[in-house]
């Protein structure tokens, strides 16, 4: 799947496409152990005003996302798993307008609700646009492990959480994300 980026439907500052972006996932079923170093991986993105792409499905994701929106110039792209409905620009029209949301989607606005088929489609969508991923989880053999395994994944440097858990995305060459410079350490960063 490859869809360019005149072919999105946008709202929001479309430069931000032009941006080095990391792709955030994780997978819904997460071990508690991860939420710590995640919003510590979230605090340096923010502090350094890294632009982080992502569905923001999973209940980490939205914590996170959350947190993100905070940073008064962190940039944002937000892939939707379904079309751009009106009520979005009226919740975010304060980051949209400032220039550092951006939400996109492929959909046309008459699909609502997700799907797996959409969430698979937008996770394509994430893949292909990023230069790099953090995945603090993933569920071994889920989506997530897939579409590392895609041709729109393939060869993007992944980062992730040591726990035993990730072994597999270990495996598969991802590194170990340290938390680094802004909280007085120094290790591995995208």
């Amino acid at each position: 799947m490859v869809i360019s980026p005149e072919e999105l439907r946008k709202l929001g500052d479309a430069t931000l496409l032009g941006l080095p972006k990391t792709a955030f996932f994780c997978s819904r079923h997460y071990p508690s152990s991860v939420e710590r170093p995640t919003y510590l991986w979230a605090l340096e993105q923010r502090a350094a005003e890294r632009c982080i792409i992502s569905g923001f499905h999973s209940m980490l994701e939205q914590t996170v996302f959350r947190y993100l929106l905070q940073g008064l110039q962190q940039p944002i792209v937000y892939a939707l798993g379904r079309g751009i409905q009106p009520n979005i620009n009226l919740e975010y029209q304060p980051e949209i307008e400032a220039g550092r949301l951006l939400f996109i989607t492929p959909f046309e606005s008459e699909v609502q609700t997700v799907t797996q088929d959409t969430a698979d489609i937008r996770n394509l969508l994430v893949a292909e646009l990023a230069e790099q991923f953090f995945i603090p989880y993933a569920t071994p053999q889920g989506n997530l492990t897939r579409l590392l395994q895609s041709p729109a994944a393939q060869g993007k440097p992944v980062l992730t959480l040591d726990i035993p858990e990730n072994q597999a995305l270990l495996d598969q060459g991802a590194r170990v994300f340290r938390p680094s410079g802004i909280l007085g350490r120094h290790g591995q960063r995208l």
